[in-house]
C-alpha cells in the first residue's frame, strides 16, 4: 500500500500534545499514530498532485524528529519526499532543529535528517547583533539566570519594536503632536524600513513586519553538520541560494525518476512551458513555504490574540470587583458614622 499524504498537519506550539512511542508503520494520513487527531487541530489541504512529494511540519524539534525517524524507517527519506520544517521561534528553547540527542538513535536520526530542511527566522552575522547577544548575556547572568538560549525572536523583536517606537514619536513631536496622540505614532510606523539590532526591518501599510527567512539543510551527511543554504527577503520576495554549498538533495543518488506515483488521482505531467525542472521545483517549493509560513503566522498571532482578549477581560473584571469593594467600604464608613 503506497505511503501518501491527505494533508498537511500543523501543531500549534502552545498545544502540550503527549508523545507516544514511535509507529512501527506510518498511516496515509500524515503520521496520526504519534498523537492522536483530535491533537492535531489546524489541517490544510493541498492538491492531490502533491501528495507523494512535500511533508511541511511546524511542531516542536522532538517532534519532527520522531517523524523524521518514523519517515526514515519507512524509506521515505530515499529522495522521493522533500521534508520542510518551519522553526517559528529560532531559539533553543523550542528546539534548534539538531537530530542530536545522544541516545541510540541518533545514527538513525542523522540519516533522516538529510532529507529535511528547516525554514527559520534570517540568520544574521551584524557585528552589531552580536554585541548586543553578549550583552543580553551578561545582563541576565548578572540575573543569576544561567541559560544558554539569551536572544530569540522575542528578545530581538522587542528591541526592534522600540526602537521603531522611537522613530515614530520623534517624527510625530517634529510635525507638532505630542506622545498622547497615539493614533499618529501607529500610523508613524507603517510602510516604513529601518535598521534593527539583526538587520533591516521593514513594515507593510498595513502595520505587518514583512519577514525574512533562512532554510537550513545538512550540507556534511558524515558528520551532520548543517547550515545555512539560501535566505528569502520578504520584502524584495526573492530567494537566494548560497553559491559554493554541498546541498542535501545532491546526495540523493538512488531516486527513481522512470517509476510512476501509486496514487488514483495520479495524471500525467504536463508541459512546464519552457521551464527546466529545478526552476519548475523552486517555484512549487517557494509556493509551499510562503503557504505553510502563512499559516503559522496566522494561528501563532490568532493565540496571542485571544490570550490578550481574555487578558482584557480579566483585568476588567477584578476593576470592577475592586470599584465596587471600595464603594461597599465608603457607605460602611457613612453608615458607622
Amino acid at each position: 500500500m503506497p505511503i501518501c499524504h491527505q494533508q498537511i498537519f500543523l501543531e500549534s506550539p502552545f498545544l502540550q500534545a503527549e508523545k507516544t512511542q514511535l509507529p512501527s508503520v506510518l498511516p496515509h494520513t500524515a503520521f496520526p499514530a504519534i498523537w492522536p487527531p483530535s491533537l492535531w487541530p489546524y489541517t490544510v489541504p493541498i492538491p492531490a498532485w502533491l501528495y507523494p512529494s512535500f511533508v511541511i511540519m511546524c511542531a516542536s524539534s522532538d517532534a519532527i524528529r520522531n517523524i523524521m525517524l518514523a519517515a526514515h524507517r519507512q524509506g521515505m527519506t530515499n529522495g522521493d519526499y522533500a521534508f520542510f520544517n518551519i522553526e517559528l521561534f529560532n531559539s533553543s528553547s523550542y528546539g534548534n532543529g539538531s537530530w542530536k540527542r545522544g541516545d541510540k538513535y541518533d545514527l538513525e536520526a542523522k540519516q533522516a535528517y538529510s532529507s529535511l530542511q528547516t525554514v527559520t527566522l534570517l540568520r544574521t552575522v551584524k557585528p552589531e547583533f552580536e554585541k548586543f547577544a553578549m550583552e543580553v548575556k551578561s545582563s541576565v547572568q548578572k540575573q543569576g539566570i544561567n541559560h544558554d538560549d539569551y536572544v530569540n525572536m522575542f528578545v530581538e523583536g522587542f528591541h526592534d519594536a522600540v526602537v521603531l517606537y522611537v522613530l515614530a514619536l520623534r517624527e510625530v513631536l517634529k510635525n507638532g503632536f505630542t506622545k498622547k496622540d497615539g493614533e499618529k505614532i501607529v500610523h508613524q510606523t507603517w510602510n516604513r524600513t529601518y535598521e534593527g539590532i539583526a538587520g533591516q526591518v521593514s513594515i507593510d501599510a498595513n502595520g505587518e513586519r514583512i519577514g525574512d527567512f533562512s532554510v537550513i539543510a545538512m550540507t556534511d551527511p558524515e558528520t551532520g553538520g548543517q547550515q545555512v543554504i539560501g535566505n528569502y527577503y520578504g520584502k524584495q520576495g526573492r530567494l537566494e541560494m548560497f553559491p559554493n554549498v554541498n546541498y542535501p538533495w545532491e546526495h540523493k543518488s538512488g531516486i527513481d525518476d522512470s517509476r510512476s506515483l501509486e496514487h488514483p488521482s495520479n495524471t500525467p505531467c504536463k508541459s512546464s512551458g519552457g521551464l527546466g525542472e529545478s526552476a519548475v521545483t523552486g517555484i512549487v517549493v517557494g509556493a509551499l513555504l510562503g503557504a505553510g509560513l502563512l499559516m503559522a503566522f496566522y494561528f501563532f498571532r490568532k493565540k496571542y490574540k485571544i490570550t490578550i482578549e481574555r487578558r482584557s477581560q480579566l483585568e476588567e473584571y477584578n476593576i470592577g470587583k475592586h470599584r465596587q469593594l471600595r464603594e461597599d467600604s465608603i457607605r460602611s464608613h457613612f453608615s458607622a458614622a
